[in-house]
């Protein structure tokens, strides 16, 4: 009889924070790893280490010990330790699909650099579901396999296969009943008290038994995989003898290897046409009740601590949308170095914050405060390279500045040509003339033209301004102190894709006064916004009622702010028994209109919500009988030609132990909606599960989205778009509303008796588009709005002393372009790799598309184009580009990576 190889494989999974912070763990961390080099350097161990997926636990240890430096490497290059491809190992839903693609490239680099060769693993042991895209995303670095637990409850077969959004398969490994910890917890019994004592080889060789059996039953292809690497375990010493007894074994029907995942994985993959259980798309499974299973999905996640979410999703496209891009413009038009080695060290600094226990928001308070310095970090990072970027695009744009100009490039960071009213802070010297609205000249309005690129006089729209605001210059001699007016205006501007326009403030003459034509303003009412498109109007309540003009369709109670109990903590909100849902329905609100004109309209809807101050944890497990006011305040805003209104919502959050939400009625009659996820967009179900009442785990109403999630009936629908709001639903409802999750304040805290910073006291700002649909959901044009939500307009200026200190080229054109996409995709990175320009972009439809590239006047030097992987492999032959312009062809669901080279 054929014995069947067992791949036994020491590992341990180390969350790098948690219940305890990095420096806690890494202590541990030194300890582990230390005794793992003696072991080998004794002959005591003698197979490979696998660093549970990741590389930043050797990078973190050799932090302490980089006198180990050497041994780490030759550990590597001989395959004792076996790192990668993760860099940290991530949420797959929180983070962006961008992020997942940096973490991995990260990752497998690092393990190169320190000369080992990266796992080919697809590990992702403990992470909270699957997004639908991962088997594409794997198959894009040539990882064949991935190795999973929640998210499916398939405790009964080890072997799956996985087809992604695209119609990637690949096999997937499930972890059993205890997941990754299952080989430690049901064989050695770590994590049990009689751990910490000698164990009872007896005993053990009876559950090893009991453990093989179960495996070879389970598992479909002839190799079996032992994982023994549970949550921080150190390797087991006191085990160990067992582990080379079996290797020793001549008989019994297994033959026992020391080994590592990637070597598993090449014994599984010739028997892969053996596995017939498929799985589809993402994986949310929340635990059923099949017995001794302890897989849980841990669905709430997605609205733990929504600083982090915001701050996160700021830092991701300040690179994707703005660092990496206008650095690529600025390296073409001025011939600048491309900012490499600075953009690395920003994404190292954020994927340090993608650990499922840190971008979750489920661990204890200190490690969260620590996130925010490497926010700090990656932030300071990628937004000095956009000011450097930009303002040296600003100062060498051609002609001369005089000395009653300023310069202002406005940049769009979309690779779509924008055209519609902007909103701008102009910075103007402060000694330029100012005139009054009247005789007394009771304010003091800064005097000047906008001029457009071809020298037109713009009209605009006064919004707001700020005198005498300090700022300082910097340049590669020093420095420079001054002051300006900082003045918001609207102004009707078309931008070029990826590109900048250039606008030219002029000072008026002395008392000359500088205002709009005079215009009908968006404003019909004291409280109704009206354009060619749409028309709102605030109740008294505070809610919003809604024209969609091209359909004749309503929308009533729109912005009605939902308040309920939440005695749950990082992992999962928590509904209480006795709860009180509060609505602002019976709110009263107070209706103000900040800026009326023909541009840009925007009124202030602020209301009292007056709910329970906190949840009382006694017997009764009530909210509170003593009441507090929340104030919500919310800004709403109508441009002219828009089909979009745009809020942001500030609440000064005074309650503890609860969640709130806003809520918008569609009325759209179906049965699923859409909601993006990384490099995908996804069609759920609005109902829950039928059998629903008996899981152990109850599937939650809420799910994720990286931006939008939309509901459209043929007829009529709502999409609602969010930036940094992770968290939403369509609730199954007769109108069926979006419920958008503004933030979850809560009380418990893992393995503490509850710490406060989870309660998220004080001020907040939530920022939301709201998309009546009078077709069917353009899932890309979506998607690109929420990057515009997210990533907003830059502005440079340039006066006669900024281009003296940054002028070097002969003179850019007034308007430039780097290039245009067209077609129904979604760009999600344009950055230098090497000599290469390269674009990414993901088809988010069902069906097949062609997009189309068309380089601008920055980019006309490129004469090549060659598809690649997603760590720039090629894939294929390059291809000429004729008269600038290319098509690339993507099917269903599709990821493509177009490298441009001169």
């Amino acid at each position: 009889m054929n014995k069947r190889r067992v791949h036994y494989v020491i590992s341990s999974h180390w969350d790098r924070e948690w219940y305890q912070t990095l420096q806690d763990y890494r202590y541990r961390l030194v300890q582990l790893v230390d005794r793992i080099l003696d072991g080998f350097e004794t002959g005591t161990l003698k197979g490979p280490f696998t660093s549970d997926g990741q590389a930043v636990m050797l990078e973190d240890y050799l932090e302490v010990r980089p006198e180990r430096r050497a041994t780490v490497e030759a550990c590597l290059r001989d395959g004792c330790i076996k790192a990668g491809p993760w860099y940290a190992m991530p949420d797959e839903f929180i983070v962006s699909g961008e992020s997942l693609v940096r973490n991995l490239r990260l990752g497998r680099d690092l393990v190169r650099e320190m000369g080992g060769t990266p796992s080919k693993a697809g590990f992702v042991c403990d992470i909270f579901g699957h997004n639908s895209q991962f088997p594409q995303i794997l198959a894009g670095f040539d990882i064949p396999a991935a190795l999973i637990w929640r998210g499916t409850n398939h405790v009964h077969a080890r072997n799956l296969l996985w087809r992604g959004a695209d119609g990637t398969t690949i096999p997937a490994y499930r972890f059993g009943q205890v997941g990754y910890c299952s080989f430690a917890i049901q064989v050695r019994r770590a994590m049990q008290a009689e751990g910490d004592v000698d164990l009872d080889l007896d005993r053990v060789r009876e559950a090893l038994d009991s453990y093989m059996a179960d495996e070879a039953e389970t598992t479909a292809v002839d190799p079996i995989l032992c994982f023994d690497g549970c949550d921080h375990q150190e390797w087991d010493q006191r085990f160990y003898p067992l582990v080379l007894e079996q290797i020793a074994k001549q008989d019994g029907p297994f033959d026992w290897r020391h080994s590592t995942l990637d070597d598993y994985i090449d014994d599984m993959l010739p028997q892969a046409d053996r596995i017939t259980s498929l799985l589809e798309g993402e994986l949310r499974e929340p635990a059923d009740g099949t017995p001794n299973d302890q897989q849980w999905l841990i669905a709430g996640v997605i609205s733990s601590r929504v600083w982090i979410k915001q701050w996160n999703s700021r830092c991701q496209k300040l690179l994707c949308h703005w660092a990496e891009p206008v650095s690529a413009l600025a390296t073409l038009a001025l011939g600048r170095d491309y900012p490499t080695g600075f953009l690395n060290v920003a994404w190292r600094w954020l994927i340090r914050n993608h650990p499922h226990d840190s971008i979750c928001g489920c661990s204890i308070d200190a490690v969260h405060e620590d996130m925010r310095f490497r926010f700090h970090q990656c932030e300071g990072i990628a937004d000095r390279l956009t000011i450097e970027a930009t303002k040296k695009i600003a100062a060498n744009v051609s002609g001369e500045i005089g000395h009653d100009q300023v310069r202002a490039c406005v940049f769009n960071p979309l690779p779509v040509d924008l055209d519609e009213p902007v909103r701008l802070t102009l910075q103007l010297p402060s000694e330029w003339a100012s005139f009054g609205r009247t005789m007394g000249k009771f304010e003091s309005l800064p005097a000047f033209h906008i001029l457009d690129a071809q020298g037109n006089r713009l009209p605009y729209q006064r919004l707001g301004q700020t005198l005498q605001s300090p700022k300082l210059a910097i340049h590669d001699r020093g420095q420079r102190s001054s002051k300006t007016d900082d003045i918001d205006v609207a102004l009707s501007l078309r931008i070029p894709s990826l590109g900048y326009t250039t606008l030219a403030i002029q000072q008026a003459e002395i008392g000359e006064p500088t205002r709009h034509p005079v215009a009908l303003g968006l404003a019909t009412s004291e409280c109704t916004l009206e354009n060619d498109l749409l028309r709102v109007s605030v109740e008294p309540n505070g809610t919003l009622s809604l024209l969609d003009k091209r359909n004749g369709q309503r929308y009533q109670r729109l912005l009605t702010f939902e308040d309920s109990a939440d005695i749950g903590d990082g992992w999962n909100h928590g509904p209480a028994s006795n709860d009180q849902a509060f609505s602002s329905r019976a709110s009263s609100a107070s209706v103000a209109l900040v800026h009326d004109g023909p541009l840009m309209s925007t009124m202030r809807v602020r209301l009292l919500l007056t709910v329970p101050e906190a949840f009382r944890f006694d017997r009764t497990m009530t909210r509170s009988d003593a009441m507090t006011d929340l104030v919500v305040d919310s800004w709403v805003t109508l441009r002219k030609g828009a089909d979009r209104l745009e809020v942001t919502t500030t609440v000064n959050n005074t309650a503890r132990d609860h969640r709130l939400r806003v809520l918008f009625p569609t009325g759209a009659q179906t049965d699923t909606y859409l909601a993006d996820t990384p490099f995908d967009v996804v069609e759920r179900p609005i109902a829950l599960r039928e059998d629903n009442h008996r899981y152990r785990e109850l599937e939650i109403e809420t799910k994720p989205q990286q931006s939008w999630c939309a509901a459209y009936d043929g007829e009529r629908g709502l999409a609602v778009i969010g930036d940094g709001m992770l968290e939403s639903a369509v609730r199954d409802l007769p109108e069926r509303p979006i419920a958008l999750t503004l933030f979850r304040s809560t009380k418990r805290t893992v393995m503490t008796a509850g710490e406060p910073n989870g309660q998220l006291q004080g001020e907040m700002a939530f920022r939301y588009w709201l998309v009546p649909l009078a077709d069917a959901p353009n899932r890309a044009r979506l998607s690109t709005l929420g990057q515009l939500l997210g990533a907003g307009l830059r502005t440079a200026y340039a006066g006669p002393f900024e281009q003296r200190a940054h002028a070097t080229s002969s003179g850019l054109p007034v308007e430039a372009d780097l290039l245009e996409v067209s077609g129904d995709v979604v760009v999600t990175s344009t950055r230098f790799v090497g000599d290469g320009l390269e674009l990414r972009m993901f088809n988010p439809n069902t069906e097949f598309i062609r997009a189309t590239i068309k380089l601008g006047n920055m980019a006309a030097g490129m004469r090549q184009a060659q598809r690649v992987n997603l760590e720039s492999k090629p894939l294929g032959e390059p291809t000429e580009i004729v008269d600038g312009t290319m098509q690339v062809d993507l099917g269903p669901k599709q990821i493509a990576t177009v490298r441009l080279s001169a």
